[in-house]
C-alpha cells in the first residue's frame, strides 16, 4: 500500500515512527513534511497531503498533529477526502469499512506508538464494505 503522511511540528516524533513502521512493513511512503520542529501550520500539511490523496486515488493518507483533530478538518475541506480521526483500531475499522475513509488522522499527544501500530494494521487490514454504506458515502459527497 503506498501512503502520503504529513504531520506539523506536535507530530513529528510520531510521524517519523510511522514512517518507519510502514516501511518495515513493506509499504511505500511518501513523507510531505515537514522535517524539523520548527513551528509550521497544520492546514499546509493537511491540504499536501489530501491533494496527494485526491491525484493518487489508488493510496492512502495520514495526518498527525497534536490531537489529529486540526488536520481531519482541515483535510475533510476537500471534495472527495474522507479523513478519519482514530483514537483505536475499532474506529480506524469502522472508518475504513463505513465511511470508506482515505485519510487516517491521529495525535501524537493522544495516542502512543503502540496504538499507533494498532490503528495503522487495523486501517490497512481494512477495507469499504459497500452495500448499505453506498448511499451513505455519496451522501457525504454532495454535501
Amino acid at each position: 500500500m503506498k501512503f502520503y503522511i504529513g504531520t506539523d511540528h506536535a507530530g513529528l516524533e510520531l510521524k517519523n515512527w510511522t514512517v518507519a513502521l510502514l516501511q518495515s512493513k513493506g509499504h511505500e511512503v511518501v513523507d510531505l513534511g515537514p522535517y524539523s520542529k520548527d513551528r509550521v501550520d497544520y492546514p499546509d500539511y493537511a491540504h499536501k497531503v489530501a491533494l496527494a490523496v485526491l491525484e493518487d486515488t489508488q493510496a492512502q493518507g495520514i495526518l498527525i498533529c497534536g490531537s489529529g483533530i486540526g488536520m481531519s478538518m482541515a483535510a475533510n475541506r476537500h471534495e472527495g477526502i474522507r479523513a478519519a480521526l482514530c483514537h483505536d483500531a475499532y474506529t480506524a475499522t469502522v472508518a475504513r469499512g463505513h465511511n470508506d475513509a482515505n485519510i487516517l488522522c491521529y495525535g501524537e499527544r493522544i495516542v502512543g506508538e503502540g496504538v499507533a501500530e494498532s490503528i495503522i494494521d487495523a486501517w490497512i487490514a481494512g477495507s469499504f464494505d459497500g452495500g448499505r454504506h453506498v448511499n451513505r458515502v455519496q451522501k457525504i459527497e454532495v454535501i
